[in-house]
């Protein structure tokens, strides 16, 4: 079986790889767990500077695992808090991170994988790549990336995408804050190793108190803990198991009108 997260260093970066390239490098429990792993070693590793986050394969994440959530329809509270619990802590874990963080967003990044990406200190993306909050549609909340997404691009778009679950282009990402810039795919991890360059010119203690005070000037106020339960919540309710079991048997949310679907 290949490994989930591939680690590897180039000049003073640590360059962190999603690696399910079948499945669109979606977000399974044992991702997570490698993923949380990976962000440990890269908080404690000399040689790392900074960090890279991206996909292999044609998607940089496509969100959560659809058979593993498919799995947890029936599942008890218990589950599905602990699978809030574990990805909230991984999205604080690279916030507070003490070295910056670079997504270079390789293909398109969805739901959970739009969050990987929007909590990174820089972000980075190929033209191509459409990224976005869908999971109203489903009957979730985007509970976990909600603050860290209204920092970036302000209340009104922020409103936009998690009202409406609408992707956008890279270009209108940008334009929004979203991401720092559009690179073409074969320049893509070049110019995230020159930033990371760039952030290895700073002394590693001035970095990291500037992180510091970066999320303690921001006003993240809401816990791990708090953000997991705002996410965990509407699964656990009916609208939510309407939603996905819905969506898996490719039929209309009962509350979409035939006549709105374009």
């Amino acid at each position: 079986m290949n490994e989930l997260v591939l680690y590897r260093h180039q000049g003073s970066a640590a360059i962190i790889t999603l690696n399910r390239p079948e499945k669109r490098n979606a977000l399974c429990r044992e991702l997570i767990q490698a993923l949380t792993r990976a962000f440990q070693k890269a908080q404690v590793d000399d040689q790392a500077r900074a960090v890279i986050l991206t996909g292999n394969g044609s998607a940089f994440c496509a969100g959560m695992d659809l058979e593993e959530l498919r799995s947890t329809l029936d599942a008890n509270s218990e589950i599905i808090w602990n699978d809030a619990l574990a990805l909230s802590t991984l999205f604080d874990l690279i916030y507070r991170l003490p070295k910056p963080t670079i997504a270079a967003v390789n293909g398109h990044a969805v739901a959970g994988g739009a969050g990987l990406m929007t909590i990174c200190d820089c972000a980075l993306s190929v033209p191509e790549a459409k990224m976005g909050y869908p999971e109203v549609r489903l009957g979730l909340v985007a509970a976990i990336v909600l603050p860290h997404l209204l920092r970036h691009v302000g209340e009104r778009f922020a409103r936009y995408l998690l009202l409406t679950g609408e992707l956008v282009d890279a270009n209108q990402a940008r334009g929004h804050g979203l991401i720092n810039e559009t690179v073409p795919a074969e320049k893509l991890m070049d110019r995230a190793l020159e930033i990371a360059e760039s952030f290895a010119k700073g002394g590693p203690h001035a970095l990291a108190v500037t992180k510091q005070l970066l999320a303690q000037y921001s006003k993240q106020a809401e816990s791990v803990e708090a953000a997991a339960h705002a996410s965990a919540a509407p699964r656990l309710g009916e609208e939510c198991r309407a939603g996905l079991n819905a969506f898996f048997s490719k039929q209309m949310a009962p509350w979409v009108k035939a006549d709105s679907v374009r």
